[in-house]
């Protein structure tokens, strides 16, 4: 699975509009369903935070990926945005954050869900990556940057 396959410029903010984590998980729920992939708005945003209470998805390196499987979505279905300034994601490693990207999939399968977390993952190891995403100034550099990438590895 490809994240270059999961976004498109209409799921991609640069730069996002809010500052603090839940306004934007919802800024990025509502572009994913503004794309017509989430049925029920308000069930995903509720799981994705619900999710995010039990254990925050800030990985580290100025990088977050909530998520949630839920069935306000019939497919796996992502957005990505990029913050001005790092925002509080509750990290582990206590960094801000400036990469975020968000995850809905459906309740079954688990597959396409687990297989985009890792790969979300594996790209934002690599430190010399996050900082060309940080860089993007538009969704479709983004774009760009994330297909460039894929095809490297």
């Amino acid at each position: 699975m490809k994240l270059q396959d999961l976004l498109s410029e209409q799921v991609i903010r640069v730069p996002l509009l809010h500052t603090k984590k839940e306004q934007i998980i919802e800024e990025l729920i509502d572009l994913i369903h503004q794309s017509g992939k989430i049925k029920d708005r308000d069930l995903a945003l509720a799981k994705v935070l619900e999710r995010e209470h039990v254990m925050s998805t800030g990985m580290g390196e100025g990088v977050a990926i909530p998520h949630a499987k839920t069935e306000a979505v019939e497919e796996l279905a992502a957005a990505f945005g990029i913050t001005r300034q790092g925002v509080d994601f509750a990290a582990m490693d206590d960094k801000p954050v400036r990469l975020i990207f968000l995850l809905v999939g459906p309740m079954d399968p688990t597959g396409p869900h687990l297989q985009a977390l890792s790969r979300i993952s594996r790209l934002m190891h690599r430190s010399e990556f996050r900082d060309r995403l940080v860089e993007c100034p538009s969704a479709a550099a983004v774009l760009e940057a994330i297909a460039l990438e894929e095809n490297s590895l």
